[in-house]
């Protein structure tokens, strides 16, 4: 397993832009496929959007396709979401999440590893 921490969260106003960060630890982070998770309140966690070992195949929830970015640098071990025209309904704790998924996950039973989760707030 890896170890995961997120970086980058806080409080934005709707249309604004956010770039969340996460750091593995381990030396196999090339070998995983990485996602990230939202969790807003009263809500189950849902999936947001994850990328294959090398960057090839990227996969999103509809609500944030055409809004969202992931992105992976394998050589300092890190994986980003660059999320832009933010809305109050994104609003959530976001996760880091790994995975031996042979492909693009996209459910959380594919995933072995999470982060602790940062805070996302966008106010209208």
């Amino acid at each position: 397993q890896v170890q995961l921490e997120e970086a980058g969260g806080g409080l934005v106003q709707a249309g604004d832009s956010l770039s969340l960060s996460c750091a593995a630890s381990g030396r196999t982070f090339s070998s995983y496929s990485m996602g990230w998770f939202r969790q807003a309140p009263g809500k189950e966690r849902e999936f947001v959007s994850a990328i294959n070992w090398s960057s090839a195949g990227t996969y999103y929830a509809d609500s944030v396709k055409g809004r969202f970015t992931i992105s992976r640098d394998n050589a300092k071990n890190t994986v980003s979401l660059q999320m832009n025209t933010l809305k109050p309904e994104d609003t959530a704790v976001y996760y880091c999440a790994a995975s031996r998924f042979p492909g693009v996950p996209t459910r959380e039973r594919q995933f072995d590893s999470w982060g602790q989760g940062t805070q996302v707030t966008v106010s209208s």
